[in-house]
């Protein structure tokens, strides 16, 4: 009798114990005035070295400088996004956070039932009705959105001004209006200063899926090379790797996106179109925080930072000086409104 008390006390410590224990990214009931966030990765997750990771670095900073207590939810399949944005706002998050264009129909019906949860869409699909207007979202989410076609527009122009061929690539993702925004501008800058260039535009395809397939990256870019290409510029996710993989094996350039994307393929990445993704989910964070958040559709282009290329120390000597004052002529005559840069094909 003395050995089964002895066992079952130790079996009531032990559960005791694993109950006090809790999973990195578990939700806890709030505390004071910290700020629990809550946020579903889009399609290709975490180690994507660009829109995903820059999400995630927006919340990290979150963390460090506003105490923010985040939930990451890494989805697979299209229902457990729905699924996990439900459960994040059904644990009473203070706001929600889903990262890509494809949450926007399950942002727009959670909003609804959830009214008093706030929610934050990055590349939030703003819907118009039969007249053509814009249909707000719902007053608890906000639309972050941003103007790729302003900083692709510079990465093109760059492309045609360093390229040394008539031919510059581009590679898509999945055919979208959202990655069009990339193309159109991407033209637009590579016409502007190179108006008998041409663009060679391939889509990886027409599903999610592709936005994670290095190897059809690398095929379509290997293509693209062997056809005259000198440069080019992907908007394609993780795809993208397999851009740059052509690059290195091929002795040419690629233009990475969203995220400062040199240390994949050093001295074969020309630069970067990156998106201001991390101040954004920074912002939306903060404004839950301090009570400002409100719902309704925010820009970020130029103008406001949210939109540009990198030029550093680890590609400074790809850019002329002289190329780099042009970049800087035309990015001011974008801001104010004497170059209409488009953002559909």
């Amino acid at each position: 009798m003395k050995r089964l008390l002895s066992f079952l006390g130790v079996l009531l410590v032990a559960h005791v114990a694993f109950l006090l224990v809790r999973p990195r990214g578990a939700a806890t009931a709030p505390v004071g005035d910290a700020v629990d966030v809550g946020i579903v990765f889009d399609v290709g997750g975490r180690g994507d070295k660009s829109f995903n990771d820059g999400a995630y670095l927006g919340a990290e900073r979150a963390e460090r400088e506003l105490g923010a207590r985040v939930r990451f939810i890494e989805p697979g399949e299209g229902s457990d996004r729905e699924a996990g944005l439900r459960l994040l706002a059904a644990e009473g998050m203070d706001v929600v956070i889903g990262v890509g264009f494809i949450f926007t129909d399950d942002l727009t019906l959670l909003a609804t039932e959830y009214p008093n949860v706030r929610f934050a869409g990055v590349d939030y699909a703003v819907q118009t009705d039969a007249k053509g207007n814009v249909i707000e979202p719902p007053a608890n989410l906000a639309a972050l959105k941003f103007r790729e076609e302003e900083g692709s527009f510079l990465v093109g122009a760059l492309a045609a001004l360093t390229g040394g061929s008539k031919r510059v690539g581009f590679i898509g993702g999945m055919d979208i209006p959202l990655i069009h925004k990339f193309e159109a501008g991407f033209r637009a800058g590579v016409r502007h200063e190179c108006p008998d260039c041409t663009v060679i535009a391939q889509y990886a395809g027409v599903t999610p899926e592709a936005f994670r397939n290095p190897g059809r990256g690398k095929e379509l870019a290997l293509s693209q090379y062997q056809s005259g290409v000198n440069i080019i510029f992907h908007a394609s996710g993780s795809t993208g790797l397999g851009v740059f993989e052509a690059a290195r094996s091929s002795r040419k350039l690629a233009i990475g996106v969203d995220a400062d994307q040199y240390a994949e393929a050093p001295g074969f990445i020309l630069t970067s179109m990156v998106k201001g993704v991390d101040a954004a989910v920074y912002d939306a964070i903060r404004r839950a925080k301090d009570g400002s958040f409100r719902g309704g559709i925010y820009q970020f282009g130029l103008a406001e930072g949210g939109v540009g290329y990198v030029y550093d120390a680890n590609n400074k000597a790809l850019i002329p000086d002289s190329v780099r004052a042009r970049l800087d002529t035309l990015q001011s005559d974008i801001v104010a409104g004497k170059i209409a840069v488009p953002s559909t094909r």
